[in-house]
């Protein structure tokens, strides 16, 4: 077993991301101890040092690190033998390092900038916030220095793994295979809901979009609809869940239960149609999960309520989604869904970018910087969505599939999980025609490895 010595400031914050870096992702046992020195020390069981410079909280006064001054404006560059990919970007620390075969010296604070990604304090520090209240990733540090497209967390991983066999380390780490993760957030389950809803889109292909052809085209789509000739274009949980099948994956779906805005309440959690399709999934072994309206990322009461509302409904209790338009709050969601007892988040990514918004590809447990404890809930941070690169950068179908390819290949190549989001509302409506193609296209690329 290895010993990490500690400094004696910031102990939860540090015990937290020595506990996901060394336990969670690398598997490796140790022992932590207190010591006076002012940086991380690792002795290995052959008595080999690795020492660590501390230069994030070494230099904070008292206890309180929540400033905007402590985020980086502009990050470093390093590249040194230990790195896995052409360089590193260093958020705490520089690029000097000292190396023999007994012991190395890294300047790269490698924990505190790991605990910067994972605990997402930066959203808490910094207070720009979209039309919707939420944290764009262009005011995000890894956006504005460039690397919200790579993993910098397992980057760090990495280095620090490859240092520790340097050193002689006798343990093996722990084995992780690449697994994607396919969820469907289920906003709507008809497009034809209701008369109101007939005349607005038919509407709407006059008046608006002044498409003869298409108005046309749709008075068919809803006739054919109607005498249940056709699916409603909405209704893609077949179509779904044979990709998947066919894959080797279980599709995951997130249904809503309740809210009070004009962005919630397209269909009602109890009502027939919803119940036959929920019947559906259950019997085909898909995974069912919880979808929280609008407004409940910051409201425990009405997120309780439309959670008991779900399983209500199901007959089973649910541990897993997502928040509905990504809307979320460090850290009161994650202790809204703690203590709801979910296990499971899948909503920290960013609407209008794809990427790592966490830096990293694997689930992690997550960490309460106010109460300064580790939480039960785990994350498994969202990647890629299907109106990140459509609905926002408006790319061609080639482009989102080259965009979603690339940050694939990046998951597989650090054994990560590669969360997805395709709505099932993503295919079959005029808007999304050309680009639906690229959702089967991925899954045809996983299918055949």
């Amino acid at each position: 077993m290895i010993t990490i010595y500690l400094p004696r400031n910031f102990w939860s914050e540090r015990t937290y991301i020595i506990d996901i870096l060394f336990c969670e992702y690398l598997g490796i046992a140790y022992e932590i101890c207190e010591y006076e020195g002012a940086d991380y020390k690792i002795v290995l069981e052959n008595h080999s040092i690795l020492i660590i410079r501390d230069s994030f909280f070494s230099y904070q006064a008292g206890e309180d690190y929540l400033k905007p001054e402590n985020i980086p404006a502009k990050i470093g560059w390093g590249m040194n033998p230990f790195c896995v990919e052409d360089d590193i970007p260093i958020i705490y620390g520089n690029d000097e390092i000292e190396a023999t075969s007994q012991e190395i010296t890294c300047g790269i604070d490698l924990f505190g900038s790991a605990f910067f990604m994972l605990t997402r304090w930066e959203e808490y520090v910094n207070k720009e916030r979209d039309m919707h209240n939420r944290f764009p990733a262009k005011a995000s540090a890894a956006y504005k220095n460039v690397f919200l497209k790579r993993p910098v967390v397992n980057e760090y991983v990495e280095m620090l793994w490859n240092m520790l066999v340097n050193l002689g380390i006798e343990q093996e780490r722990k084995e992780r295979e690449f697994e994607i993760i396919l969820t469907h957030d289920v906003d709507h389950i008809s497009y034809w809901k209701g008369p109101l809803r007939h005349v607005q889109v038919l509407g709407a292909d006059i008046l608006k979009r002044r498409n003869v052809t298409l108005f046309f085209r749709n008075i068919v789509d809803l006739t054919r609809v109607k005498l249940g000739k056709q699916n409603d274009p909405y209704d893609t949980f077949d179509y779904i869940m044979n990709l998947s099948e066919s894959a080797g994956i279980k599709s995951r779906f997130y249904f809503m239960s309740g809210g009070s805005t004009q962005f919630d309440n397209n269909y009602q959690i109890n009502e027939s149609a919803s119940l036959k399709i929920i019947k559906k999934v259950k019997e085909r072994g898909h995974i069912i999960g919880f979808h929280p309206s609008f407004n409940a990322y910051n409201d425990p009461l009405q997120w309780k309520k439309e959670k008991e509302r779900l399983e209500e409904a199901l007959g089973f209790s649910v541990k897993e989604g997502r928040q509905h338009y990504l809307r979320f709050e460090v850290p009161v969601t994650w202790n809204i869904w703690d203590s709801n007892g979910m296990e499971m988040d899948c909503t920290l990514g960013y609407p209008e970018r794809e990427g790592f918004r966490c830096g990293t590809c694997y689930e992690f447990t997550v960490f309460d910087f106010i109460e300064k404890k580790k939480l039960t809930i785990k994350e498994f941070p969202l990647i890629v969505m299907d109106g990140t690169l459509f609905g926002f950068q408006d790319l061609s179908p080639k482009q989102m599939e080259s965009a979603t390819m690339k940050l694939l290949e990046i998951t597989k190549k650090y054994k990560g999980k590669f969360v997805y989001l395709w709505h099932n509302s993503s295919f079959n409506i005029e808007h999304w025609k050309k680009h639906d193609s690229v959702y089967t296209h991925i899954l045809t690329e996983l299918k055949n490895g």
